[in-house]
């Protein structure tokens, strides 16, 4: 290597580090900044502002292709926020060899808000800082106006003076995530250039697409519920279109991706190129950011989008189990409209009905049915509150809100996430109900003939059918969001009016347990009677998580990995009975070649520490698994450990389904209780220990937020407080741990005995200010109503005063940014060297109250 290839592979190597600094950098002034805003939750939601997570921000960016760079790299990113995805791919650009690099990077950012877009600039700063060492000119161009009128306006090109329509080479997005109302200028202005969308999620990322150069690449996170519903049809045509999809990733966890924010749907993030060749897509899952076991597979792209699908929804399917779900769904021989059936919403909507509602039935009112009515698959009316309705009264003979009784399958409209089920189905059987009509609410849809009842045995054979666990699962793959909407059963393929029949009538007079409803679906319905059943595969990992729960492992591996992981070590496969489950040696590889073999389910390579560090550690921990049980010695970062179920815990799985569960699952708890290491380290928990600055040692009791304040001592004293005198400490457990009252009095200080005292206070000696520190676990923050209180109890200070809030982590912090007073500060545990000011002129000093040094 000669000396410049030497000089050039160190500016590398540093142009690297800097980019792969710059993301974390900038991360604690994001949440400074959306803090700011979060004190105004109507203004945010007037915005639709959801701010990007610098994890997510990186793993976006990271999707990126970019082959072969341009000289000149143009980059969009609209609804900018405090600019982390435009610092992504500076980060993301930067990092790789230099003949990876563009030579300049001319970002273009829109942001309406004025409180960010002052943010913006130190962002550009910081980018153009990242870039200068790798070489890249970095220009950064802020656009503080409405991106849709503005981005219309550039379509026609009507901001150039070559009126040419201006190309972009990259566009990374987080939009904005609101409803666009049909009057509004929005939709006039996006109408014009042939735009037609209800959302402006959805209008960002189809205007962004429009504004790409053919072969420029788009990365972009939103909710899930584009992928099927009327109102996203003619954006879903356009992505099908315009975009060649090369991934797609799936946030299972809905709280997660945007941890404190309202969003009810999953997150998706979807990458693809403008007018490139359809090719293969790639399909990963993740619990959220932080979840590194990323689940895999490759698809066609006629698997996404179905050919010849005039709805182009897109079908997401993760494993090899739910595509032969998929297969045998999409072999079904019809559709309800095929079958004579018709689909509808309830009538009835609540408020509008209002003055007819009744809570019993009597004269003139027929039953209204509400999904609260549905129990074991039937409807069970009246429902026995005294409060809510339970009837409609008639408005006329011929009302029509009301339905002739008869049999109906009713289908829930709405779920929540974590529901098993998201189609919920029940039978308005009219023997059961004593009336000659029916009324049903606008939160059910209702199938139907002709505004009638069904046949009998056509309604149970339905009934049974949507109960199936194969039809939750394919509903699933499109479905992204917890509704079942009407044209969604419009769209499923169905059995034939035979195969129904057949199973109507071996139904009965009760929905029957969900193992004899599958099987009854495969000996009755051909096509899901073929080869393998994908659906034993779910219901066997559904049955895992069960057990692990049972079993009380904690919440973080109670999921499909940890199940998966548990069938492994029993080397259960899907039709082994769990008798003769045992007990194999394997290693982490081993284990997920025997998940992707037996499952369906490939995990990617870099997943297997995930699986040892947050699956493994924790069954090894409590007992439940062994580690290297064939060699102790073999050290613990060994490549070849092993791992094998714990002999009484074979025991207990082995008699898992027979009568004997319940009693022995008792005694293994027992028995395991005092060998849970999990456990212990908890009672060893009871007392904490506390060092104080200046060497000495006390303890806290367990519990409260003596955990925060362990860290606030540790942490928080040493750095923000040199040479400090810790004056009190509060307790969980004992309310005033350490309190030197005299020393207060030394300050001015006489403290009421009914005062309520902050967690902890400090004297910075040196600044001659009084540190008054709320730990928040359970209890509120320093909000208007405490910064008075404190200001009141502590009203003769001759010290200056400072008010700090601290947190555990910034997720714990996110709930409680609109109640934090002004003139405050913010300390996180998890950041501990930063310090988030709250307005004001001063950072870290007292705001009157005392003369301390400043």
């Amino acid at each position: 290597m000669t000396e410049r290839d030497a000089q050039l592979l160190s500016e590398d190597t540093q142009a690297a580090v800097s980019a792969a600094n710059l993301l974390e950098r900038l991360d604690l002034e994001r949440l400074g900044l959306s803090n700011r805003l979060a004190a105004d939750p109507k203004r945010r939601a007037d915005l639709g502002q959801f701010f990007t997570p610098a994890s997510v921000a990186h793993f976006m960016a990271a999707m990126l292709q970019v082959p072969n760079p341009p000289k000149d790299l143009r980059l969009l990113d609209a609804g900018g926020g405090s600019g982390v995805l435009t610092a992504a791919v500076v980060a993301e650009l930067c990092a790789r060899p230099r003949s990876k690099r563009p030579q300049s990077l001319h970002a273009t950012v829109w942001e309406i808000d004025e409180l960010l877009a002052e943010g913006l600039a130190h962002t550009f700063e910081c980018c153009s800082a990242v870039c200068r060492e790798a070489g890249v000119r970095f220009i950064g161009e802020l656009r503080q106006k409405n991106f849709i009128l503005d981005a219309a306006d550039l379509l026609v090109g009507g901001l150039f003076t070559d009126k040419a329509r201006p190309c972009f080479h990259v566009a990374i997005i987080n939009p904005p995530y609101r409803k666009l109302r049909s009057d509004s200028g929005e939709r006039s202005r996006m109408s014009s250039v042939g735009i037609e969308t209800s959302n402006l999620y959805s209008a960002f990322v189809w205007l962004a697409l429009e504004l790409l150069e053919d072969g420029g690449e788009l990365v972009a996170i939103t909710p899930r519920s584009f992928m099927n519903g009327s109102y996203f049809r003619p954006f879903r045509q356009a992505l099908s279109r315009d975009l060649a999809f090369r991934r797609v990733h799936v946030y299972d966890a809905r709280d997660v991706a945007f941890a404190g924010d309202d969003v009810l749907q999953e997150n998706v993030i979807f990458h693809g190129i403008r007018g490139g060749i359809r090719g293969k897509v790639k399909i990963t899952t993740s619990l959220g950011p932080a979840d590194g076991g990323l689940a895999e597979r490759t698809i066609s792209p006629t698997e996404l989008i179905l050919p010849h699908d005039p709805e182009c929804m897109l079908h997401v399917v993760p494993d090899e189990t739910d595509a032969r779900i998929a297969e045998q769904m999409r072999g079904l021989p019809h559709t309800l409209a095929e079958l004579g059936v018709s689909v509808s919403t309830g009538r009835v909507v609540g408020f509008r009905a209002k003055d007819r509602l009744r809570v019993k039935a009597g004269a003139g009112a027929a039953p209204l049915i509400f999904p609260r009515h549905f129990a074991d698959g039937f409807v069970a009316w009246p429902e026995s509150s005294r409060l809510k309705p339970n009837a409609l009264a008639a408005a006329s003979p011929n009302d029509n809100l009301l339905l002739p009784a008869g049999w109906y399958v009713l289908i829930n409209r709405f779920s929540a996430k974590e529901d098993k089920r998201r189609v919920a189905v029940a039978l308005y059987d009219p023997s059961r109900i004593n009336a000659e009509n029916v009324a049903f609410d606008n939160k059910l849809n209702f199938l139907h003939r002709k505004n009638a009842g069904l046949p009998e045995n056509l309604a149970k054979g339905l009934a049974v059918f949507l109960n199936s666990t194969a039809v939750d699962a394919y509903f699933r793959q499109f479905s992204g969001h917890t509704q079942v909407n009407a044209g969604d059963l419009r769209s499923l393929r169905f059995p034939s009016a035979e195969e129904l029949d057949r199973l109507g009538h071996r139904l009965g007079c009760s929905i029957t347990a969900q193992d004899e409803i599958d099987q009854l679906i495969r000996e009755e319905i051909a096509v899901m009677g073929e080869g393998d059943d994908p659906v034993k595969i779910k219901r066997r990992v559904q049955t895992a998580e069960d057990i692990l729960k049972a079993l009380e492992v904690p919440r973080g591996q109670r999921n499909e990995r940890s199940a998966l992981t548990l069938l492994g070590l029993l080397n259960l496969d899907p039709l082994v009975p769990w008798s003769s489950a045992s007990a194999p040696l394997r290693g982490v590889t081993e284990l997920m070649d025997w998940m992707a073999a037996n499952y369906g389910k490939q995990y990617a390579p870099n997943t297997r520490e995930t699986i040892r560090r947050f699956t493994l550690h924790q069954f090894i921990e409590m007992g439940l698994v062994l580690l290297n049980p064939d060699d102790p010695k073999r050290p613990p970062n060994s490549p070849k450990n092993v791992y094998q179920l714990e002999r009484s815990a074979l025991e207990l799985l082995q008699c898992f389904e027979t009568d004997q569960w319940d009693v022995k699952l008792a005694a293994y708890r027992k028995s395991m209780g005092d060998k849970n290491r999990l456990r212990e380290k908890a009672r060893q928990l009871e007392r904490i220990p506390v060092v104080l600055p200046g060497g000495q040692k006390f303890e806290l009791t367990a519990g409260g937020q003596n955990v925060l304040v362990k860290e606030i001592i540790e942490q928080f004293a040493p750095r923000f407080t040199p040479g400090g005198y810790v004056i009190y400490v509060g307790d969980a457990g004992e309310k005033h741990l350490l309190y030197d009252v005299n020393y207060l009095k030394g300050l001015g200080v006489e403290i009421d005995p009914h005062g309520k005292m902050p967690d902890v206070v400090i004297h910075h000696v040196v600044r001659n200010w009084l540190i008054l520190i709320e730990a928040v676990t359970s209890h509120g923050p320093v909000n208007m109503l405490r910064h008075n209180q404190l200001k009141d109890l502590f009203a003769g200070s001759t010290a200056g005063m400072v008010f700090v809030t601290a947190f555990l982590n910034r997720a714990a912090m996110r709930q409680y940014l609109p109640e934090i007073a002004w003139e405050t500060e913010v300390w996180v545990a998890d950041a501990p060297g930063h310090l988030i000011h709250f307005d004001g002129d001063r950072f870290l000093g007292p705001h009157g109250g005392g003369a301390g040094t400043t």
